[in-house]
């Protein structure tokens, strides 16, 4: 199953900053589609805690946002428009650690799907 994210309204960042991330709910890993106004890594892991669901770089196990109330790990799980607060977790040693904005399920794709070109490292062959 894959669910397609749209993160916005990081306003103390940029007012037009946006992220749309696709969450792999069978391999537990993101990647990042479309952005503008946020850097953070193209893809990583996905782990769930009591928060909601932490969106974690591929090479960290720090979470680059918090999705909470995001379950991934729920039955029925993620459904279409649901949405919630997203934390962007800042670098260590700035004034204020986290930014708040929110995440909104655009898309819920039940049917498995081979990506023309995975993003993940190690899915490459």
């Amino acid at each position: 199953m894959r669910i397609t994210l749209h993160l916005d309204t990081f306003n103390r960042i940029d007012p037009n900053a946006y992220a749309i991330l696709w969450l792999d709910y069978d391999t537990h890993k993101w990647s990042r589609e479309g952005h503008n106004g946020l850097h953070f890594p193209e893809w990583g892991d996905l782990r769930v805690d009591a928060r909601g669901t932490l969106v974690c770089g591929q090479h960290d196990a720090r979470p680059v946002f918090i999705l909470e109330g995001l379950a991934m790990e729920a039955d029925p799980g993620p459904f279409e428009g649901e949405s919630g607060e997203a934390l962007l977790c800042c670098n260590e040693g700035e004034s204020e650690s986290r930014v708040t904005g929110h995440w909104h399920v655009q898309c819920v794709d039940k049917d498995a799907v081979l990506a023309e070109h995975s993003v993940f490292a190690e899915d490459e062959v």
